[in-house]
């Protein structure tokens, strides 16, 4: 199991902190740096800055929001990154939702399924620079009865593949991930929780013959981005987390439209994420936050001592995590810092 750091999103003021996470990592030898966009930073302009600044570490898209680019951009874009970076670059792909789609972006959220999947096929057709004409349901290459003509990618990454993540979290999605994708970028992963969610992925990958008939996740990626607090006081990390599950158990979404709210009523919480709703969308923000349930933060996240979090980081590797991506929840630098040498440190130890 590799380790990964998530930078979150940028643009906040503490941007150079950022950086010197990354860069810490790249010297420790984690395997990537994440960066996230929603209707702020975004990933392509983070992930140029982190790379000229580091020198070893992946630099992954986590994820770059499908509704905001063609396909054909996001090959371009990925195409430029993997080649100023020296074949750095990691894909990751999302519909995010339909608050986003719709409102910042302006295009439907419908179908997100057929969306993907034809998304997905565009780029890889271009990333592997083909004359990319396809006619599909969502997306059509060149337009119809115009002056447009099919196209090859003029830059030649260094890689003939760009490893592609799909963020997913539904029953269906995560089939398609296994399907269509070389990983997978979980958000509030549980290894305690993550069987039936590992197996939508497996049964993806053997419809499209991938892995082996014993373990068709060979060669996939499971990458969650893991909440980590290193405290001697459990409760109080937990505590750093309740607000940022609040506003996903929450705020995330519409009441009828809620990704997140819905994994943890499937992981056994229903009437806990209900509450953080109602609480959330009445815009009693530190109530709902204070009403996430400890058990279901200490599920998703590493709280407390370091000999605590090493006791249950095996748990993700025996869930077939691949690359653990530590999302430091610290107030400041130096102990952000502490976080990712800590991590690094605890994973020495146990061989994970």
């Amino acid at each position: 199991m590799d380790l990964g750091v998530n930078l979150g999103y940028f643009g906040m003021g503490v941007d150079q902190d950022n950086v010197a996470v990354a860069q810490e990592a790249d010297r420790l030898g984690y395997s990537v740096a994440w960066a996230a966009e929603a209707y702020g930073s975004d990933v392509p302009t983070v992930l140029a800055w982190v790379g000229a600044l580091t020198e070893r570490i992946d630099l992954g898209a986590a994820v770059m929001q499908i509704p905001g680019r063609t396909p054909a951009m996001t090959a371009m874009t990925a195409a430029t990154l993997d080649t100023l970076s020296g074949g750095r670059f990691r894909l990751g792909l999302g519909v995010s939702g339909p608050q986003v789609s719709e409102g910042w972006h302006g295009v439907p959220f419908a179908a997100p399924l057929g969306r993907t999947r034809e998304y997905v096929e565009v780029v890889q057709r271009a990333l592997r620079r083909e004359s990319v004409a396809y006619a599909g349901k969502h997306f059509t290459l060149p337009l119809p009865g115009g002056a447009g003509k099919a196209l090859k990618l003029t830059v030649r990454p260094p890689r003939e593949h760009i490893p592609l993540y799909l963020a997913a979290v539904g029953p269906k999605n995560l089939q398609l991930a296994g399907e269509i994708a070389d990983g997978w970028h979980a958000i509030f992963f549980s290894p305690e929780h993550s069987g039936h969610l590992v197996e939508s992925v497996a049964a993806g990958r053997r419809r499209a013959g991938k892995g082996s008939d014993s373990k068709p996740l060979q060669g996939f990626d499971i990458a969650p981005s893991v909440p980590v607090v290193v405290d001697e006081d459990v409760e109080a990390a937990a505590d750093a987390i309740r607000p940022y599950a609040a506003l996903y158990l929450g705020g995330m979404g519409s009441r009828e439209q809620n990704f997140y709210n819905q994994l943890a009523v499937r992981m056994g919480f229903e009437e806990a994420a209900a509450k953080v709703q109602d609480l959330y969308l009445a815009r009693q923000h530190r109530d709902a936050a204070a009403a996430v349930p400890f058990e279901f933060i200490d599920a998703t996240a590493l709280l407390g001592p370091r000999d605590r979090i090493r006791d249950r980081l095996a748990r993700y590797r025996e869930a077939g995590v691949g690359t653990l991506s530590v999302a430091p929840f610290a107030g400041g630098l130096a102990q952000r810092l502490h976080v990712v040498r800590t991590m690094a440190d605890v994973m020495g130890e146990t061989g994970a």
